[in-house]
C-alpha cells in the first residue's frame, strides 16, 4: 500500500472549473490559483442568500492518542460516501498549519484514499492564507511598537502589551523574548512573545467573520495593550484595522479544492482546537450549506475541545444548527485508553478495548448534552481483528449507540457507504434539538465550570489568583458576557496530558485568562498549555526532501 503522499501524487485531478460546476458555483465567482485550486469570491453569498440550507454534519472524535483516530480521513471519506449514494455534498475542512507538518503530528488533508487534493499544496503554502494572517498580526505588532517609539501618543504601558507576534512554525525559543535591544533607534526595549499563527486572534476572526466589513470591525475591537492607567488600547486606536483588512482582502475568500473522488471541498481557516476554537470558517460553512444538501465538516481533536467549541462558539455565533454528529473511534486508540502500550497494539485485546470504550462513552455523552443526533464511526485499521470489531459493535448496540465500521483510508467513498446511509437515515428520521450548554450571560466562572463538569467530567475547578484578577478586569470592562474558549491539552479529558481513558474525581486548574474581543470570546488557559509549540527531538522535517525528478518525499 502506498503512503498518503504517493497516493495523492498519483491522483488525476479534475480542473477546478469542473469542480466548481459540480458544486454549482458560477464561474464568474471563481478566482483560480492554477488548475487545481481556486478562491471563491464572497459576492456569491448575495446570489445564494435565498436558497435553503443543506444538512450540517460535524465529525469529531475520542481523545487523541499516538495510535491515530482519523477524523479528517473520516470527514473526507464520508463526503465521498454520500456522493457515491447520490447526494449533493461538500466537505469543509481547516487549513493545516506548518507547525505540525514539520513537527510531529503531520498534515490535515485526510489520508489513504480519503484525501483532499492537491495534498502537498494544501499542507504547505496553499493560497497564502496563513501568510496573510501572519502578516496582518505582525503588522499590528509593528504599528504598536512604532506608536510607543514615536512619542507614545496613546500612553501605552510597554509592560502591558498583550498583542503577540506570530509565525506558522513550532519555535519554542520565541515564546518569550526581548525586543529592541541595543541602540535607542531600535525602539523601546521590552519583553515580547510569539504564538503560532493558528492560535492568533486574527485567525479566529477570519473564521468567525461574516464578510470583510465584519472582519475589519472585529479586528478594530481587538485589545492590543493597556495604558499606564490600565485603559484598553484597541487595534483601531492604533489605526491598524484598515491595513489589516487590506492584507486579508484575498484570504477572506474560501478555498475550493476536491477530494480524490472529485467531491467539492472548501478548505478555509485553521485555528488549533487546544488553544483556539478549532473550526473552519463560518464563510466556507455557510456558503457550502447553500450549495449542497449535505455539508460534512470537522472540528479539531476530541469532542471535549473541537466539538464543544463548534457547538458552543461557532454554531451559536453563526446561527447554525447541526443535523448530526459523527464520533470517530479506532480500536487501536481505545486499547491505548484501556492501558495497552503502543508496541502491543497489534495484539488482540478485547478486554482493554472495552475498558478504553469508557472514553468513547464520555464523548458521546458530551454530544448528547447538546441534544444533537449522532453516530459512531469505527475507523478500521489493518491490525483490527474480527473479535475486536464485533466486541465494539456489540458494546455500541447494547448502549443504543448507532455505529458503523468505516474504511475510507483503504477504500475511499466505497468504504464509507454504510456510514453515509446511516447518516442519511438519522437526519431524515431524527430531529436535532441543538442548544449550547451554557448561557453567555452567565458568569465567567459558571461558564467554565459548566464546560469542565459537563464536557470533561471534572469534579472541581480551581482558579489561580491571576485568573481571578483577570475576571475582575473583564467584568469592569464589560467583557464577561461572551462564550468561553478553553485552552486545554488534547491528550486527556483532564488538564494533565498523561491521564488517558475516562478519569474520575479530578480538578481542572484555570491558570490564566485572556480576552479575544474581536473574535468575541474569552480564552481560559488550563494546566500548562502553550500557545507556541516546540519541535520534537526528531522533527518530521528531517525526513523531507525533493528527489531527482522534482517530486517531494517524506511529507507523510
Amino acid at each position: 500500500m502506498n503512503n498518503d503522499l504517493k497516493i495523492a501524487q498519483a491522483a488525476e485531478l479534475e480542473d477546478i472549473s469542473v469542480i466548481a460546476d459540480k458544486a454549482g458555483i458560477d464561474r464568474k465567482y471563481l478566482i483560480p490559483y492554477g488548475n487545481d485550486k481556486a478562491k471563491v469570491d464572497l459576492r456569491i453569498e448575495e446570489a445564494l442568500k435565498d436558497r435553503k440550507n443543506g444538512k450540517l454534519i460535524l465529525v469529531t472524535a475520542i481523545t487523541p492518542t499516538k495510535a491515530g483516530e482519523g477524523k479528517s480521513t473520516t470527514t473526507v471519506g464520508l463526503a465521498d460516501g454520500l456522493s457515491r449514494i447520490g447526494k449533493k455534498v461538500m466537505a469543509c475542512l481547516r487549513e493545516p498549519s506548518l507547525g505540525p507538518v514539520f513537527g510531529l503530528k503531520g498534515g490535515a488533508a485526510g489520508g489513504g484514499y480519503a484525501q483532499i487534493v492537491p495534498m502537498e499544496s494544501i499542507n504547505l503554502h496553499f493560497t497564502g492564507d496563513m501568510h496573510a494572517i501572519t502578516t496582518a498580526t505582525n503588522l499590528i505588532a509593528a504599528m504598536l511598537d512604532n506608536s510607543i517609539y514615536q512619542g507614545n501618543p496613546l500612553n501605552i504601558d510597554p509592560g502591558q502589551v498583550v498583542w503577540k507576534r506570530c509565525m506558522d512554525m513550532n519555535e519554542r525559543t520565541l515564546r518569550t523574548i526581548t525586543i529592541a535591544q541595543g541602540s535607542r533607534v531600535n525602539g523601546v526595549e521590552r519583553t515580547d512573545h510569539f504564538v503560532i499563527t493558528v492560535a492568533t486572534e486574527v485567525m479566529a476572526i477570519l473564521c468567525l467573520s461574516e464578510d470583510l466589513k465584519d472582519f475589519q470591525e472585529r479586528i478594530g475591537r481587538c485589545i492590543a495593550a493597556y495604558t499606564y492607567d490600565h485603559k484598553p488600547v484597541t487595534v483601531k486606536d492604533l489605526g491598524a484595522d484598515g491595513a489589516a483588512a487590506v492584507v486579508m482582502k484575498d484570504a477572506i475568500n474560501p478555498n475550493l479544492v476536491q477530494t480524490l473522488e472529485h467531491t467539492p471541498a472548501f478548505v478555509h481557516g485553521g485555528p488549533f482546537a487546544n488553544i483556539a476554537h478549532g473550526c473552519n470558517s463560518i464563510i466556507a460553512t455557510k456558503t457550502a450549506l447553500k450549495l449542497a444538501d449535505y455539508v460534512v465538516t470537522e472540528a479539531g481533536f476530541g469532542a471535549d475541545l473541537g466539538a464543544e467549541k463548534f457547538l458552543d462558539i461557532k454554531c451559536r455565533m453563526a446561527g447554525l444548527k447541526p443535523a448530526a454528529v459523527v464520533v470517530v473511534a479506532t480500536i487501536r486508540a481505545l486499547k491505548m485508553h484501556g492501558g495497552v502500550n503502543s508496541e502491543d497494539l497489534s495484539k488482540e485485546n478485547v478486554d482493554a478495548l472495552l475498558k478504553g470504550a469508557a472514553n468513547l462513552q464520555k464523548h458521546i455523552e458530551t454530544i448528547q448534552a447538546f441534544h444533537v443526533p449522532f453516530a459512531v464511526a469505527i475507523n478500521r485499521f489493518a491490525a483490527d481483528t474480527p473479535a475486536e470489531e464485533e466486541a465494539l459493535l456489540h458494546w455500541c448496540e447494547e448502549k443504543g449507540y448507532p455505529a458503523e465500521l468505516s474504511d475510507g483510508w483503504a477504500n475511499g467513498g466505497k468504504g464509507m457507504e454504510a456510514l453515509a446511509q446511516r447518516i442519511v437515515k438519522i437526519t431524515d428520521e431524527e430531529e436535532s434539538h441543538y442548544a449550547p450548554i451554557y448561557d453567555v450571560n452567565d458568569t465567567i466562572q459558571n461558564k467554565i465550570e459548566t464546560i469542565a463538569r459537563t464536557v470533561y467530567g471534572a469534579e472541581n475547578v480551581e482558579f489561580s489568583e491571576e485568573a481571578l484578577e483577570k475576571i475582575k478586569i473583564f467584568i469592569s470592562n464589560g467583557w464577561d458576557r461572551m462564550p468561553v474558549c478553553m485552552a486545554k491539552t488534547p491528550l486527556s479529558l483532564t488538564d494533565d496530558p498523561k491521564i488517558p481513558g475516562r478519569p474520575q474525581g479530578f480538578t481542572i486548574h484555570v491558570t490564566d485568562l485572556s480576552i479575544s474581543r474581536g473574535a468575541g470570546f474569552i480564552v481560559a488557559y488550563t494546566g500548562s498549555i502553550l500557545t507556541m509549540p516546540g519541535l520534537p527531538k526528531v522533527p518530521a522535517a528531517v525526513a523531507m526532501g525533493v528527489d531527482e525528478n522534482g517530486n517531494s518525499y517524506g511529507i507523510f
